[in-house]
């Protein structure tokens, strides 16, 4: 028999959760950040889920949310027109960068020094973080609202996904399109791996694997329902997925084989992605929480503790029990 799947439940949102990033392996560990339609984007120790801070100034639903690599920034994008840059150790808005409509999606480069949104005005925006009063670079192209909008390639280049049904590869320092690829549905999510550089985009039941630097394709599989989420094991053993039937499945990366389906949202699964270190994915679901799964059941790591039969016996000496091993969280 199994071992059962015991995710930890992150409360504390009040409306969907739409997006969730980590951070990279900091000194203190890794940290997780969610965006939620109740406009106010939380904090989270990565391992644990356990709360750290609320960001409080947007006045609309948060769209998009992201770290930088240390985790001592954190960048949200909302309904209310802007992007906002916070400092994520004391909770301080540094900035807040106006736009013409609502912004979707916000992402900092390796160096933390610029910030890239796209948004419902089919606009790129490049903000330069060191001189907040200057204008920002605007690229154009996209015929519909941006939904993802990430660096790639050292930060020489950059990938979208837009609502006109097309993912798109631009050169930052000529700001021209270097290639686009179609799609016949809209893209639900995009990740970008820069380990190997892969790009992984989901749309309809579809879970796709892209060269980042090619766009050409590497692999495809179908999943049993749309697909809102799709997120690369690091060390690309794993992905997972979830989307509009409240599961979460595991597959294995080079035979696209289907490894296990859970089930614990109550509602759509709209975000997953996996930590820095692999150990966990986290996910975020129109039921107002983010869960936290473990990659390997089993294994004790943050607050999972592996407990087999025969310990169980000796905490509960008057029971037998001769089931497989549980996870306690």
């Amino acid at each position: 028999m199994a071992m059962r799947q015991t995710p930890l439940t992150c409360s504390g949102h009040t409306r969907p959760v739409v997006d969730l990033a980590f951070s990279g392996i900091t000194p203190y560990g890794y940290f997780l950040i969610s965006a939620c339609k109740d406009g106010k984007p939380m904090l989270r120790q990565g391992d644990t889920g356990d709360w750290i801070g609320t960001f409080l100034g947007h006045k609309g639903a948060v769209w998009g949310a992201t770290l930088n690599k240390e985790a001592t920034k954190a960048a949200t994008a909302a309904a209310d027109f802007t992007a906002k840059v916070w400092d994520a150790v004391t909770g301080d808005e540094i900035l807040s960068l106006a736009h013409k409509h609502i912004v979707k999606s916000v992402n900092f480069t390796q160096d933390s020094n610029y910030l890239l949104t796209g948004g419902h005005d089919k606009v790129l925006r490049i903000y330069d973080l060191s001189k907040p009063e200057a204008e920002p670079q605007e690229i154009s192209g996209h015929t519909s609202a941006i939904k993802k909008a990430l660096w790639c390639n050292n930060d020489k280049q950059i990938l979208t996904a837009a609502d006109d049904k097309t993912v798109r590869l631009w050169d930052r320092s000529s700001m021209e399109v270097v290639k686009t690829l179609p799609f016949d549905a809209s893209v639900s999510s995009m990740e970008y791996i820069p380990d190997g550089e892969v790009l992984v985009i989901s749309y309809g039941k579809t879970v796709a694997f892209y060269n980042a630097l090619s766009l050409e394709l590497i692999k495809m599989v179908d999943a049993p329902a749309s697909v809102h989420s799709a997120s690369l094991h690091p060390e690309k053993d794993f992905f997972v997925v979830g989307g509009d039937d409240f599961k979460l499945y595991k597959y294995d990366y080079s035979t696209k084989e289907e490894l296990e389906s859970y089930k614990g949202h109550f509602g759509p699964v709209h975000c997953v992605r996996f930590s820095p270190d692999g150990e966990l994915y986290a996910s975020g679901s129109e039921d107002g929480t983010l869960r936290l799964w473990q990659t390997a059941v089993g294994k004790t790591y943050g607050l999972w503790k592996c407990v087999l039969p025969e310990e169980l016996v000796s905490e509960n000496s008057d029971a037998l029990y001769s089931t497989a091993p549980e996870i306690k969280a």
